[in-house]
């Protein structure tokens, strides 16, 4: 399961209708509305969530994914040290929220989030990339 960062992970990329998912993947184990309007799929057997942005018409814009095998530039990443997965990776610009026992580890250039608990990462988030103008940068056209 390899996470493509700006891109999307496995065979998803940002800007993806549900149907294009829908299509590699099948129907969701899951679907429901978040408090903005958004349409989060779930699918078990990947281990990911997905959210369709309802004020981007439906289309893919981030993806939640607590999968084993997820690899961030060829480097397993889910149940590692977190420090030393970042220290790995060559982006060296890393913010932190503490939230209770929840650490979110985040790279704004790649918008990549590790999350960990116990210092170990239990799931990545990422999101499709804004340009400068303030649209977004969508890989599926």
């Amino acid at each position: 399961m390899t996470i493509n960062l700006k891109n999307g992970v496995d065979k998803l990329l940002f800007g993806m209708k549900q149907k294009d998912v829908e299509l590699l993947y099948g129907k969701p184990n899951k679907e429901y509305n978040d408090d903005d309007g958004n349409i989060i799929y779930l699918y078990n057997a990947i281990k990911c969530s997905l959210t369709f942005y309802e004020d981007e018409d439906f289309r893919l814009g981030y993806i939640i994914c607590s999968h084993p095998e997820a690899t961030i530039l060829d480097k397993k990443v889910i149940g590692k040290n977190v420090e030393s997965i970042k220290a790995d990776l060559p982006f060296k610009s890393w913010g932190k929220d503490d939230i209770d026992i929840v650490e979110n580890h985040f790279n704004e250039s790649n918008w990549l989030i590790l999350q960990s608990e116990y210092n170990e990462i239990t799931r990545v988030e990422i999101g499709a990339i804004i340009k400068d103008n303030d649209e977004f940068d969508w890989k599926f056209k």
